[in-house]
């Protein structure tokens, strides 16, 4: 058995740390990329340029097409090189952070995460997930090193989007029943491992933040305030829930994910509400105990996540388009077999469907 471990090399969270941003990467580079959308830009340049020249570093835009596909990733290599850059900024939600982080590795440069929404765990995770046009995935690239540097300013996490930083919570409530389910099988994580205790204590202390402060973080984010329990719970859905997904595996509730591009209906929804009916599911193939189902059901109510095919956005019960999401869920490639190997499309999509049954009625 062996055991692997990756992590961000630092980690940084606080309230104003974006204007503290070039202190903490001067050892970096003097010359930057931002990678980030339009929005971001005007909301945070001023913030950046001023903290980065205040360190005599400097910073070129790249303006973020909305998608991370190749073809961006290869526009963003061809800016870099044609401003001299030696360093790459990613700034923004989790396509525009995935998009940098693929710049950087393709380029062998340092990189620098700066989220503005806590709405996935993708800032401090070694893997860059690419799509096509359309929104589905096409390739989740793995990363020699994960971000040299994570910089987190829980003023702006407060002010974003409340369904954002609910869908947050989504995702990270994934990370202990997938690191549990991973360490019961023997499944290999993405650091190339067996799950460490390192690991699933990450991951369990992930759950139990979520649990104990997530309604009240929030509730801080409907109030625009930050609190311990809005910073207790970014950590949990940042830096915990992502060093626990790639130490810890991934498993049926990230595969369903993945398979809901099947069905168009899903399409706008965000990640980690669709990760979240995905533990339902997960917990139905696991016949996860009555409470603990209870306490995860009544919790996903309370914040907001969705517990049935409605919510998911599906209107209209499409029984083809469910099944092929069930079999994408399945295929060899997938992370539904880290659950158990024998698992099957039939099995994943009755799954769904109980899923979205507990969610109308309860149990």
């Amino acid at each position: 058995m062996t055991y692997a471990l990756k992590a961000p090399a630092r980690y940084v969270q606080g309230a104003g740390e974006l204007d503290r941003l070039g202190r903490n990467l001067k050892k970096l580079g003097n010359r930057f990329l931002l990678i980030g959308s339009d929005n971001s830009w005007n909301r945070f340049g001023e913030h950046v340029c001023r903290s980065l020249e205040a360190e005599e570093k400097q910073v070129v835009f790249g303006g973020f097409c909305g998608e991370a596909t190749k073809e961006e990733v290869f526009s963003k290599m061809d800016l870099c090189k044609a401003q001299s850059c030696d360093g790459v900024i990613g700034m923004g939600g989790g396509k525009a952070l995935d998009t940098a982080k693929a710049v950087a590795e393709n380029l062998g440069l340092p990189c620098i995460i700066v989220p503005t929404v806590a709405s996935n765990d993708a800032p401090c995770s070694g893997v860059a997930v690419l799509y096509n046009e359309q929104g589905v995935v096409v390739k989740a690239v793995l990363m020699r090193r994960n971000p040299d540097l994570v910089v987190v300013d829980t003023e702006i996490i407060a002010k974003a989007p409340v369904r954002l930083f609910a869908a947050g919570l989504g995702d990270a409530l994934a990370t202990w029943f997938e690191a549990r389910a991973c360490h019961k099988s023997g499944a290999r994580t993405m650091a190339r491992g067996n799950v460490s205790n390192t690991a699933l204590m990450m991951s369990r202390l992930c759950y139990d933040l979520l649990m104990e402060h997530g309604v009240e973080a929030l509730e801080a984010v409907r109030q625009h305030t930050v609190t311990k329990a809005l910073e207790d719970v970014v950590e949990a859905s940042i830096y915990l829930s992502g060093l626990g997904f790639e130490n810890g595996g991934l498993a049926a509730a990230h595969a369903i994910n993945d398979g809901l591009a099947q069905e168009p209906q899903t399409h706008g929804m965000y990640h980690g509400e669709k990760v979240a009916f995905g533990v339902l599911a997960q917990l139905v193939l696991e016949d996860a105990p009555r409470d603990e189902l209870a306490r995860v059901l009544a919790f996903m109510k309370q914040v907001g996540l969705p517990t049935t095919f409605a919510e998911l956005g599906i209107q209209t019960v499409n029984e083809e388009n469910l099944r092929k999401a069930a079999e994408a869920a399945c295929v060899p490639t997938q992370s539904t077999r880290n659950l158990r190997e024998s698992i099957t499309p039939e099995e994943v999509y009755q799954a769904m469907q109980k899923a979205d049954a507990l969610g109308r009625s309860g149990l």
